[in-house]
């Protein structure tokens, strides 16, 4: 997927070079489809290595870096005194994909007046979360697997019991 992600952006950076007249058009900065779509898509149907290459260089729908019309910022899951990475567990990537699913589904339904963020959403977001954790636990030492583990089912439940709707 990441390789497909370069091609399309390669491609798509040349014939914006090789044609004078290609503009983008304000439908291909930001419609509601496009938006939805795309959080969709890097939410549930991306790899956390690809997001997160996406995410550095702020890749919006429309392929091109420095995306502003979504929400990148990220708190990496910051918990009073624990954080989002440990001994066993550094969940930085997967905090950070997370977030970029709660602010940009909360913004997107302020912006296109939609029904986006309620408890549907939340919880797939959240379980995603879970997933992108226990990815990551599956890639340490064997011995730390099953902290990771406990740790990545514990800020699940602490996600799930604070988080929104």
């Amino acid at each position: 997927m990441r390789i497909i992600v370069r091609v399309l952006v390669a491609v798509t950076s040349i014939l914006t070079v090789l044609t004078p007249s290609a503009q983008p058009t304000i439908a291909s900065l930001g419609s509601r489809e496009s938006e939805t779509g795309y959080l969709d898509e890097l939410m549930f149907h991306t790899s956390l290595a690809n997001f997160i290459a996406i995410a550095a260089d702020r890749v919006g729908p429309d392929s091109r870096a420095g995306d502003t019309s979504l929400d990148w910022s990220t708190d990496l899951c910051s918990a009073p005194g624990i954080r989002s990475t440990g001994r066993s567990f550094d969940f930085g990537d997967a905090c950070r994909r997370h977030d970029f699913g709660y602010r940009n589904s909360v913004l997107l339904e302020q912006r296109w007046s939609i029904d986006v963020w309620d408890h549907d959403a939340r919880k797939r977001i959240d379980e995603q979360l879970l997933a992108d954790m226990k990815q990551h636990c599956k890639h340490r030492r064997l011995l730390d697997r099953p902290t990771c583990r406990g740790w990545a089912y514990t800020f699940y439940g602490a996600v799930r019991l604070a988080g929104g709707p």
